[in-house]
C-alpha cells in the first residue's frame, strides 16, 4: 500500500478535502491503519479550525442568564452579587453595566471565568 504525505491544512479547500477523508474513515475499525489515520486527519481538522474559526468569550449577561437556567435560579437569587433586586433587573436588561465587585462575586458564588465576566 502506497503512503500519502500527510501535510498541515493551510486553506479552505484543503480543509474541506480532509473533512471528507474523516467522513469516509469515520466507521473503521479501532486499532487499525485507518483509525491511525482518522486521528491524525481529526488533530489537522482540529488545530485548522481552532486557528481560522475564533470564538470570542460568551457575552457576560448571556452568560449569567444561562448560570441562572443550569442552576434554576431567580432574579431574587442574584440579589447577594448585585446589591438588590432593582440592580439585577438593571444588570441583566443591559441598564447598568457590571461591575468589577460584582464580577468577583458571581465568579465565586456560580463559579463563571472572570474571562467571560470581563469582556465587555
Amino acid at each position: 500500500m502506497e503512503e500519502k504525505l500527510i501535510k498541515a491544512i493551510k486553506t479552505e479547500d484543503q480543509y474541506k478535502i480532509i473533512l471528507q477523508q474523516i467522513r469516509s474513515l469515520w466507521n473503521c475499525p479501532e486499532g487499525g491503519p485507518e483509525a491511525d489515520l482518522l486521528e491524525v486527519l481529526s488533530i489537522l481538522a482540529d488545530d485548522y479550525e481552532s486557528k481560522q474559526y475564533l470564538i470570542g468569550p460568551p457575552d457576560p449577561i448571556e452568560a449569567i442568564k444561562y448560570k441562572m437556567e443550569e442552576n434554576d435560579l431567580t432574579a431574587a437569587d442574584l440579589i447577594p452579587y448585585f446589591g438588590s433586586r432593582s440592580r439585577v433587573s438593571e444588570v441583566l436588561n443591559r441598564k447598568r453595566p457590571l461591575t468589577f465587585t460584582m464580577a468577583k462575586k458571581l465568579f465565586k458564588g456560580l463559579n463563571i471565568s472572570p474571562e467571560t465576566l470581563l469582556s465587555f
